[in-house]
């Protein structure tokens, strides 16, 4: 009868630290991502670049929505390196594409 008792306890830890190595692993590759989406952000926010007529290329208006950007993804990159909460995690990206989304659309109609 304690060998019934003992196995469920060795699955259930293995499937916990199987969990916790599959959640980690996540982790690492969602924080890549936003670092990535960090530096794009940051590209922008920096860019000096003029155009022929002397405008810059990223209004000042732009660089400030894109700093925004920055701002937010660093708050979700810290936020997924303490914890882990699947469900904030994707209501927090879904928050970051809409920025994006919204930065980029400003961007195209100037």
């Amino acid at each position: 009868m304690r060998n019934i008792r003992v196995r469920p306890f060795f699955v259930v830890r293995r499937a916990r630290e199987r969990l916790q190595r599959d959640m980690q692993k996540t982790r690492l590759k969602l924080l890549g991502d936003l670092e990535d989406m960090f530096n794009m952000a940051k590209g922008y926010a920096q860019n000096k670049e003029i155009t022929k007529t002397g405008e810059p290329v990223v209004s000042p208006k732009q660089k400030q929505i894109w700093i925004r950007i920055m701002a937010y993804t660093g708050q979700v990159m810290n936020s997924i390196s303490k914890s882990f909460d699947e469900a904030q995690v994707t209501k927090d990206l879904e928050r970051l594409e809409k920025l994006i989304n919204e930065a980029m659309a400003k961007e195209e109609s100037g």
